[in-house]
């Protein structure tokens, strides 16, 4: 009986010691300084008052500034209905490039507020680009009378 309330005693002990640890927050690796570093034209695009139905796009323009290639490995939007399209070729120092993106205004009236997020080997990472706007209804189709 001695042994297992010993047995029982040194595990709480242990338990406890281990309790008493300080937690570590997750490290996140250290930018490149020489990496390819994305400088944009301008981060958000403001559509204004756009039509149901057409598809709303954008070309966001950038250069990449840093000292290596930017390659990007991904690029998304925030909902199935914004659509970017990125280069699948290394972008090389001193040159310049663009982010296509196509917003679905089809059955989408009101507000735009979504995001594009690009995953890539360049300082920022991720990047975040923004559009805005608003989508105004489908004007309506008259109704002709039965017979």
């Amino acid at each position: 009986m001695k042994k297992i309330i010993m047995m029982a005693l040194c595990l709480y002990m242990a338990s406890a010691a281990n309790a008493q640890q300080p937690m570590t927050a997750p490290t996140t690796p250290p930018v490149d300084q020489n990496a390819g570093k994305f400088k944009f034209e301008q981060e958000t695009h403001d559509f204004g008052t756009v039509p149901e139905g057409p598809l709303a796009e954008y070309d966001f323009e950038f250069k990449n500034v840093g000292n290596k290639p930017i390659t990007i490995s991904d690029a998304h939007g925030s909902c199935g209905c914004t659509v970017p399209t990125w280069p699948h070729t290394p972008v090389l120092p001193g040159t310049s490039s663009k982010i296509h993106v196509a917003y679905t205004t089809n059955g989408r009236q009101g507000m735009i507020n979504k995001d594009v997020i690009i995953n890539s080997d360049a300082q920022q990472n991720p990047m975040r680009l923004h559009i805005t706007g608003t989508v105004t209804p489908k004007p309506a189709e008259p109704v002709t009378p039965a017979k």
